[in-house]
């Protein structure tokens, strides 16, 4: 860990110009303006609860350094960078092991796996970033990416698959209104932190009333 404060913000702004650099052209949901303002929530968070804010940081910074969704299912891929780019900065093994293992178990992946390692660095993490998977903007983030992958945006006729395996979360081609039942409106109740959980409300209303503006206006009655 950076022992003052001069050196803690020299190795955020090591670590800002190398995410910035490998997320250069990425997707616009998961570039570096998703990563900053993951990071900025979790610096907000962790002021109400007892983290070490280095490992917040640096796990904000570094959770989306390569999503398997742009590697061919590859989960290994980010961790592996992470923890490459730490080992160059003058951190402890035990900073650099804690930070990648929550690149490991930060994203939803379904939403029905087990969990196997726990951290108030991570729940601090998981919050921030799943906050930007809802309200408006995780609502811009949804149809982003479903225009990325020439999804349909709705069809009636295929019906939201409530329980999926990882594997089959991760293959799902369906339309992108169906993400909002298989993923964004579980999301308030996963949420770790009071600040988090808060926050988390009052975005699901917000889709709430997006999802009902959506369908009065696909049928035609508004």
């Amino acid at each position: 860990m950076p022992k003052n404060s001069s050196s803690f913000t020299f190795l955020i702004e090591n670590t800002i110009a190398f995410v910035k650099q490998e997320l250069h052209n990425a997707e616009g949901g998961h570039d570096w303006f998703h990563v900053q303002r993951v990071y900025k929530n979790a610096l907000l968070i962790s002021e109400n609860e007892n983290v070490n804010k280095t490992i917040v940081a640096l796990g904000a910074l570094l959770h989306d350094i390569a999503d398997s969704k742009f590697h061919n299912g590859d989960e290994s891929i980010g961790p592996k960078k992470a923890a490459a780019f730490l080992q160059t900065q003058e951190l402890s093994q035990d900073t650099i092991t804690q930070v990648v293992k929550i690149i490991e178990h930060v994203s939803f992946k379904g939403g029905n796996t087990l969990k196997t390692f726990h951290s108030k660095e991570l729940e601090v993490i998981q919050d921030a970033d799943r906050l930007d998977a809802i309200g408006a903007i995780g609502i811009a983030r949804t149809f982003n990416y479903g225009g990325f992958k020439n999804r349909a945006i709705y069809d009636p006729s295929v019906k939201p698959k409530l329980e999926m395996t990882p594997k089959e979360y991760k293959a799902s081609d369906a339309p992108t209104i169906n993400h909002f039942y298989e993923k964004l409106l579980l999301l308030k109740d996963k949420m770790n932190t009071p600040w988090g959980k808060k926050i988390a409300q009052e975005r699901h209303v917000f889709m709430e009333k997006f999802l009902e503006q959506f369908y009065q206006e696909w049928d035609g009655k508004k």
